[in-house]
């Protein structure tokens, strides 16, 4: 299979600040890779980086089989970014956003009035096409901006925490036009702190924690990582929590847990329906009384505690230090373009 991005060893330091150090990864050609971490894990610089807006300090890269720092121009060609926040003129309506772009991108004015029409229809926006976009909604300034980092039809995309803000519906709408641009054969690079977007989009995640690689894998690869599934027990009445962590003990590959101000019991089992029938019916035998009794997968919240020991900071504005100098290397770098 073509690899769409590849880089080995990258590494950038702002002053005393290690925003990466050594990154390494690989992204097959119509594929998602998510890139997960917590904030100040450097998602932002490696996205930055890779999309030519900053040099690497140490490693190289290819993006679509040119390199981000001699061939910034011909990765510029084949690439669309879209950042946290939408990046469109809110004076102007939606077409003349996709319009205006699409001109400056050499599309042509007729190639640009065609490309911004077919945009708008795909993104379901005909109906707010000629409206500011000062008056859209946030959903819909998500898919504006999504539709302006297609407008030269990249094969490669970007997605810098794409659905940042966004309520639940409007962010299932979102990821759905991705997978479309996936479908495509259109490569994507997304960068989230919403580990159910990651579990949803990605083919395969990248775990970073300060500036390094923890793990790489399929969803599934690292939720193995983390252990088996495991049987999950909720009790109506706490005065039955001994009788069934006895019952469950007998049953259990390791010592049951218990958290004994919300009645529930976990506890590992042996693989097959033998182990949970066997659970079911040491339980029974106890007569206590079973408001919840279900097998729990780990999450890929449990596969980020595991790797980096913190919980997510799940939709909170990533603006770290590394970041926040990031920005200003950007403001140089297109200056300079």
């Amino acid at each position: 299979m073509d690899i769409a991005i590849q880089a080995s060893g990258l590494g950038k330091r702002y002053g005393d600040h290690q925003a990466l150090a050594g990154v390494d990864l690989e992204v097959a050609a119509g594929t998602v890779l998510g890139l997960l971490g917590p904030n100040g894990a450097g998602k932002t610089t490696t996205v930055r980086m890779l999309a030519t807006l900053l040099e690497p300090d140490s490693g190289r890269a290819t993006v679509a089989g040119f390199d981000i720092v001699r061939q910034q121009r011909e990765v510029r060609r084949r690439i669309g970014l879209a950042g946290q926040y939408a990046a469109v003129d809110g004076l102007l309506t939606g077409r003349e956003n996709l319009e205006l772009l699409g001109t400056l991108l050499h599309l042509g004015r007729k190639g640009a009035r065609s490309r911004a029409s077919e945009l708008l229809a795909r993104f379901e926006l005909e109906g707010a096409a000629e409206k500011p976009v000062q008056t859209y909604s946030g959903g819909m300034r998500r898919r504006l901006d999504l539709a302006s980092a297609l407008i030269a039809a990249p094969s490669v995309l970007f997605l810098d925490e794409p659905t940042t803000g966004l309520d639940p519906a409007s962010r299932q709408v979102l990821w759905q036009m991705v997978r479309e641009q996936v479908g495509q054969g259109v490569t994507v690079l997304l960068t989230t702190q919403y580990l159910e977007e990651a579990d949803f989009l990605a083919d395969r995640i990248l775990v970073i924690d300060k500036g390094q690689v923890l793990a790489e894998g399929t969803p599934d690869e690292l939720k193995r990582k983390v252990g088996e599934e495991w049987l999950e027990v909720g009790l109506a009445d706490a005065d039955g929590l001994e009788a069934a962590l006895a019952a469950l003990a007998k049953v259990a590959v390791a010592s049951p847990t218990v958290d004994r101000a919300s009645r529930r019991i976990s506890v590992q089992l042996a693989d097959g329906m033998g182990a949970i029938t066997a659970a079911a019916a040491a339980l029974e035998g106890t007569g206590v009384e079973v408001v919840d009794f279900a097998l729990r997968r780990p999450s890929l919240d449990d596969v980020f505690f595991h790797l980096t020991g913190r919980e997510t900071d799940q939709g909170q504005d990533a603006s770290d230090a590394s970041d926040a100098s990031a920005t200003t290397h950007d403001k140089r770098a297109k200056e300079n373009q």
